[in-house]
Formats: structure tokens, C-alpha cells, sequence
């Protein structure tokens, strides 16, 4: 097997470590290119490929994030991950737990780790690596990685999401809930939404936002109906999918660009929060982005009674 061909083979491996550590479709792929480029010029074979790689694009990762972190404290607005639709590595034995770890609610707790606590976190508890590689790929002894993902362990245990066990049920409630947007039925959503359901957006200050976000399932309801008809009278669709590996959706203008990616927490039958994620920047890997403005402006246009004809 050639080295190129050992590396399209871990790349899916790859990309969700970093994109875990990240919280970043764009800046995880580049860690991965940077991770191919140093594995390339590396003038000798390592003894596990895996191993090697997976030390680069840790290292490479939490680089970035020490310098992201700077750039995010400057952020405006509620700052979420960018929204991952398909994440590209399966372990079927593990499939429940890749998917939650990847979760909105699980990315926004592994921001409040320190760059070190999250990649070993990552290596350890998502991806189940043993404490000499994972020492190796973050530059510490075995006994500070031990030390750092019990701290990791403690902290994300104290706020871990748990979230519906049957995703079947997920599924067919984040259903209802769709439809009921499309209807604009305010009771429809009403009766899905927990009590203290909470809606935020992240915009970066560059799309419409609904201000530090919308609390209760009266004001959700009522506003997500809101939203619902001028937006579907001006051809907008709201396309069904798994958001970070949670039920969500992506929703597109009349021309199929995207608007914003939305993402549903279920847990005890009913909707507990809903993200959306509306930054034009973080959304160019889901496809062409729309202008939400322009969108946002048709849509109140709709709302719109014809002028009276005063002649007739």
C-alpha cells in the first residue's frame, strides 16, 4: 500500500479528531492537509501509520485552537460549531456514541475544556485510544494525560447531553415538528417543545439573529410560526437532516442555496433546545449560502397586504 493510499484510508479517522478538537469543518480539513504534508515528507516509514497520523493531526489541531480561542472571545453573538452534517468515520460497535460526542450540546461543553484536556478527551473517551498513544500525540507523560482526562472526564460529565435512546423516535418527532413548521401550526409546535425550550442562533453578527436567543415553548412556538409562513410563500424549503448527528434540517432558498442549518436536542419525548446556525461563513461547506438578508427581507415582503386600488 503506498503512503497516499494509507492516508485516503485514515482521512475519515483524521478529519473527526480534528474536527472534534476544532469545532470547525473548514479548519479540520486544513489540519488534515497539513497532517498529509508532514506525513509526506517524513523521510521514514513510521511503525503505525495510524499512530503517527493521528499524533500529527492532534498536535496540528490544538495549534489552531489556541489561536482560535482568541478569535472566538471576540465573537458576536452566541458562538455555535460549525454544523456537520455526514461525519465521514464509522464504527458500527460504536455508532451511538460517535454520534453524541459530535453533538452541538457536546462540541459547545468540549469548549470549555483547556486545548490539552479537550485532545485528550477526544483520543481517549471518543476514540478509545490507549494512554501511550495518546500521550504520544499530545506531548505529555502518561500519568499528565491520566490526570488531564479525569479533569476532562469530571467536566464533561457535570453538563454530559443525554439525549432520546431510541432514534427512531427522534426521528419521527423531529418529523412532527417540521411539519408543523411548514404549517405554521402554532399548537402543533406547542405540544413538542419542552416548557423551558431554549432557540438560539449564531450569526457572527453577519445574518439576522433572533438577539441571545428565544426561551419557552409559548415564544418558540409562536415564533418559529412566524418565521414559517412567509418563508415557505416565498419558495423556502426546509430539507430534513442529521445535524451533528441529532435531528435537524437544512433550510434553502427558492434557488436551493443554504439559509441556515438548524439542530433539535430531544430528550424525554419532547424538544429541549434549538440551534441554528445562520453565519454565511460557516455554512459554504453545505453548499452555496444564500443572502438570509435578502431572504429575510422577501419574506416580510410577503407578509404584505396588496395595495388598495382606491380607483375601482
Amino acid at each position: 500500500m503506498t503512503r497516499t493510499e494509507e492516508f485516503e484510508e485514515l482521512r475519515p479517522l483524521l478529519f473527526s479528531i480534528a474536527y472534534r478538537i476544532l469545532g470547525s469543518v473548514s479548519e479540520a480539513e486544513d489540519a488534515v492537509q497539513e497532517s498529509w504534508l508532514r506525513f509526506a515528507a517524513s523521510p521514514a516509514q513510521p511503525a503505525s501509520t495510524k499512530a503517527f497520523l493521528s499524533a500529527v493531526v492532534t498536535r496540528v489541531s490544538i495549534d489552531v485552537l489556541r489561536s482560535a480561542r482568541v478569535r472566538r472571545e471576540e465573537y458576536v453573538g452566541p458562538w455555535f460549531p460549525e454544523p456537520l452534517l455526514t461525519d465521514p468515520y464509522e464504527d458500527p460497535a460504536r455508532s451511538a456514541e460517535l454520534a453524541d460526542s459530535v453533538s452541538m450540546a457536546a462540541l459547545l461543553l468540549l469548549e470549555r475544556l483547556s486545548p490539552l484536556e479537550r485532545a485528550v478527551f477526544v483520543l481517549r473517551e471518543v476514540f478509545d485510544f490507549g494512554f501511550p498513544e495518546v500521550a504520544s500525540a499530545v506531548g505529555r507523560s502518561e500519568a499528565a494525560c491520566r490526570q488531564l482526562a479525569v479533569r476532562a472526564r469530571r467536566h464533561m460529565d457535570a453538563g454530559r447531553p443525554r439525549f432520546e435512546a431510541d432514534r427512531r423516535e427522534r426521528e419521527e418527532l423531529a418529523g412532527r415538528f417540521f411539519d408543523a413548521f411548514r404549517e405554521g401550526d402554532v399548537d402543533g409546535l406547542r405540544e413538542l417543545l419542552a416548557a423551558d425550550v431554549s432557540m438560539v442562533g449564531d450569526s457572527g453578527g453577519k445574518a439576522p439573529q433572533w438577539g441571545s436567543g428565544i426561551f419557552g415553548a409559548e415564544n418558540v412556538a409562536r415564533l418559529l410560526a412566524a418565521i414559517a409562513t412567509p418563508f415557505v410563500r416565498i419558495g423556502g424549503v426546509v430539507e430534513p437532516h442529521e445535524v451533528n448527528g441529532q435531528p435537524g434540517a437544512v433550510f434553502r432558498d427558492r434557488d436551493g442555496k443554504v439559509v441556515n442549518t438548524l439542530g433539535l436536542d430531544i430528550l424525554d419525548g419532547r424538544i429541549q433546545a434549538i440551534r441554528s446556525v445562520i453565519n454565511p461563513d460557516k455554512l459554504g461547506h453545505v453548499g452555496p449560502v444564500a443572502d438570509a438578508w435578502a431572504v429575510t427581507r422577501e419574506a416580510k415582503e410577503a407578509l404584505r397586504p396588496p395595495p388598495v386600488d382606491r380607483k375601482s
